[in-house]
């Protein structure tokens, strides 16, 4: 473009010249030509900056020689951008009707917190009304408690759920995801047909087992009964009534799991909070565990450390199972002439109990899924130690009933760790203890 510029000057001086030259003074000559090329471009830039300020959808201004260049790259540049708006429209229509579709609500907001857009689905599960609550802050709109602070945490890496701003039978759940420049995306799912199929399992497994309870007792009492007089029994009905023992007493320490993990499913808060003495409870629970070893056959060194000694604040018998759930699961899964170790100790963070063994260990994969009802690594290794399959997951409701929290470290061959952190307000101290005893 800059050689045609200078090749149209150049011709345009040459011009002038021999016009000039005609009235006897070049210099006037090149001088009239010169106005007169200026005077022409000053009336195309007129033309261009018309076109600019009247900001339509009008078609480029046709020019000439070197304008023409400039306004055909102009309109070039203006279809582009017609086609590239026609497009974004097009997808952002899309977006819309497919957003508007949605059983999700899905919510835009600013880096604010503020509303930017919503879908019909969000309208009707949240309440949202336009234009009033167009760029009004979230949690002044949503103000249950458990919302506003986790919407100001910013960790939105586990769902929240709560009920319903409209309706307390409607249980929503809340995902948020950051993107761009702080802006964020609330997802609201409807899981209220979740919950009430959840709450519908929780009570078909406390009743079922409910029922099961006292024929289990008679038939194992029976048992029991009969075994006593042996020596009058022939050997293979002998036999089989101990199998039938073995089994009974299987079946019944499910019960009592499926009973207990129901009771703790169904219940919101500790019941019969109290001061549990840590010593006296850990020391039952060692010597539990080495009646199990023997019972199994086994020879193995469980050792105690509790540093310093003191209590823990909450349910007994909760912690009790919790805690002798983990050591005896120690005790199936370590081999004989195997180490177990049980450490309770205290930091600023609260009171901490851990459980290490050289048993099998487990593969870090299985770690997600070790909390769930009748999860097993090894589904035959499992049944023959005895286990129910449901220690864990009473674990992990009874350390969330104690604002507690559990944490699996293993390696397969070498043994594993399971450690039980209980938050500072649930623990004191022997200190402690004696001066609130004065």
């Amino acid at each position: 473009m800059l050689s045609y510029y200078l090749k149209s000057l150049t011709l345009s001086l040459i011009a002038g010249a021999l016009l000039g030259s005609l009235f006897g003074s070049i210099a006037w000559g090149m001088v009239l030509i010169l106005v007169g090329v200026l005077g022409w471009h000053y009336h195309q830039l007129h033309r261009l900056s018309s076109w600019l300020g009247r900001n339509s959808d009008q078609e480029v201004p046709e020019g000439s020689g070197l304008w023409s260049k400039i306004f055909d790259d102009i309109y070039r540049e203006q279809k582009r951008h017609r086609e590239s708006q026609a497009q974004l429209k097009a997808i952002l229509k899309r977006v819309q009707k497919s957003t508007t579709a949605l059983k999700e609500g899905v919510v835009m907001l600013d880096a604010q917190g503020n509303l930017d857009w919503w879908n019909a689905a969000a309208k009707r599960m949240l309440g949202f009304k336009r234009p009033q609550d167009q760029r009004q802050p979230i949690i002044n709109l949503i103000r249950d408690p458990n919302f506003i602070r986790y919407f100001r945490n910013r960790s939105y890496s586990t769902p929240l759920e709560l009920t319903s701003p409209l309706d307390q039978e409607i249980s929503l759940q809340f995902t948020i995801t950051e993107f761009a420049r702080n802006d964020r995306l609330l997802i609201v799912r409807d899981v209220t047909r979740i919950h009430k199929l959840e709450a519908m399992r929780r009570d078909f497994l406390g009743n079922v087992s409910h029922e099961l309870k006292t024929p289990l007792t008679v038939v194992q009492g029976y048992l029991e009964t009969f075994l006593e007089q042996r020596q009058q029994l022939p050997s293979p009905i002998e036999k089989g009534m101990d199998q039938m023992l073995s089994q009974a007493k299987r079946m019944g320490n499910l019960v009592n799991d499926l009973l207990m993990l129901s009771r703790l499913e169904t219940g919101t808060q500790v019941e019969e909070e109290t001061q549990i003495d840590l010593q006296q409870l850990l020391t039952e629970i060692r010597s539990d565990a080495q009646q199990l070893a023997q019972r199994q056959g086994k020879q193995l060194e469980i050792q105690l450390n509790i540093e310093p000694p003191g209590w823990l604040i909450g349910s007994e018998k909760e912690v009790l199972s919790a805690l002798s759930n983990l050591v005896y699961n120690a005790v199936r899964y370590t081999p004989d002439g195997g180490l177990i170790e049980l450490n309770w100790w205290t930091d600023q963070r609260g009171g901490h109990f851990a459980v290490k063994d050289n048993g099998i260990g487990i593969d870090p994969s299985h770690f997600s899924r070790l909390t769930e009802r009748f999860y097993r690594v090894d589904y035959s290794r499992s049944t023959a130690s005895g286990g129910t399959g449901l220690g864990l997951a009473i674990v992990k409701h009874v350390l969330l009933r104690h604002d507690a929290h559990m944490d699996i470290q293993s390696t397969p061959g070498k043994g594993s760790t399971f450690s039980c952190h209980f938050p500072t307000r649930t623990i004191s101290s022997d200190i402690q203890r004696r001066q609130a005893d004065r």
